[in-house]
Formats: C-alpha cells, structure tokens, sequence
C-alpha cells in the first residue's frame, strides 16, 4: 500500500501524542512512587524505559523518512521540525521519571511528609501536571492559548526550586538527621525544574507550528 505524505503526516502526528501520553504517565508514576516509597512501582517505570526509546527512534526514523521522501517546505517542513524537538523534549522528560524512580529502587529513604510541605513538593508538582494538561489540549486541538498558559506557570516552579536551598539549609539545622532526605527532595525539585523548561519548550514548539499553519490559512481567504 502507498502511503501519501498527509497519511504519513498522520502517523507521526499520532506518534507524537502517543510519545506524550507515555511521557506524562512516566512521570506521574515516578512520583507517586517517590511519594509513596512504593520499589514496584519505580520498578516499572524504569522497565517501560525500554518502550519509550523504541518509540523514541521510531518517530526520529519516521521523520527522517519523510524528510527524504517528500522534500517538504513551508508548513510541513516546521511540523516535522516541532515533532523532532517535542519528541527530543518529552524522551528528556521520560529520563527524569526515570532518573527519580532510580533514587527509589537505589535509596532505602522515606521523606517526613513536614519536608514536602515545607518545600511546595506538592505544589511543584500539580503545577507541572498543569503544565501538561496545557500542551495536551494545545498538542490535539492546535490550539496557541493552551500552549502559551504554560509559561506563566513555569515561573511557579522556577521560584519554588530558588526557594528549595535556603528551605532545606533552615531544615538541615534544626535536624541535622534530616540530611539524606533533604538531598534526595532536592535532587527530585531539580528534575522538577528542568521537566518544566522542557515543558515549555514544547509549548514554544507547538506555537510555532501552528502560527505557522494559521498563517497559511490566512493567506489563503
């Protein structure tokens, strides 16, 4: 079967929602098993790793293909220009979930629920699934003003990491026994951080593919 450019424009489309949706589920287990010290669970998403590289190639290959298939120009050149780059952007995302479920299965270590509250953890943390939220909507339904609510957000985070130092520094000295579960909290807020400039890199990429395509449609009335 023959298989057009818009078909193949279709299937790295949905290739590419699919990268993100596995993305987003990484990184929502990571932290339910940091939060909840649950081993299998960090387990699992260390083992689903392995799926997320082979999709991963999978969509680079593709896009390489239509690139030395189809020559693209204009509109479809930037949409296989923002698929390469969100996809780039969500395999680093994947790495974090991956890189917090190591902390787990590798540290014996329980953080006090006072520490969490005391570093926004949860705050941080539904900012970023917030964030997600935004790209998914902006990602499916082409859609600017989704995409652009993530930057604000990122601000959020931005402050709560500044802020994590001097937190987990007045923690430490008033229980120096707190150390190891303040530099694994810290190492987490981190991934945190870099997962959100990630995330509006992606806003940033959905952006300037769809003014991209506005545009076109513009041009043509």
């Amino acid at each position: 079967m023959v298989i057009n450019a818009e078909q193949q424009r279709a299937s790295l489309n949905e290739a590419g929602f699919e990268m993100l949706t596995l993305c987003i589920s990484q990184l929502e287990k990571a932290t339910e098993a940091f939060l909840t010290h649950d081993s299998d669970l960090a387990e699992e998403v260390i083992n689903t790793e392995t799926r997320v590289n082979a999709l991963d190639l999978k969509i680079e290959n593709d896009c390489e293909k239509f690139l030395a298939l189809y020559n693209p120009v204009a509109i479809d050149l930037r949409f296989i220009m923002a698929i390469l780059k969100i996809n780039f952007d969500l395999e680093r995302i994947a790495d974090h979930a991956y890189g917090i479920s190591k902390y787990i299965v590798d540290q014996d270590i329980k953080i006090a629920p006072h520490l969490l509250k005391s570093l926004e953890f949860e705050k941080m943390y539904s900012t970023i699934m917030m964030m997600f939220e935004n790209i998914t909507v902006a990602y499916e339904e082409k859609d600017v003003k989704s995409a652009r609510k993530v930057f604000k957000k990122d601000k959020i985070l931005d402050k709560i990491n500044a802020n994590s130092f001097a937190i987990i520094e007045k923690e430490i000295k008033k229980d120096p026994s707190i150390i190891d579960q303040t530099l694994l909290i810290f190492g987490v807020i981190k991934k945190f951080e870099r997962v959100g400039d990630l995330i509006k890199n992606i806003a940033e990429e959905i952006i300037f593919y769809i003014d991209a395509e506005v545009l076109k449609h513009k041009r043509k009335k």
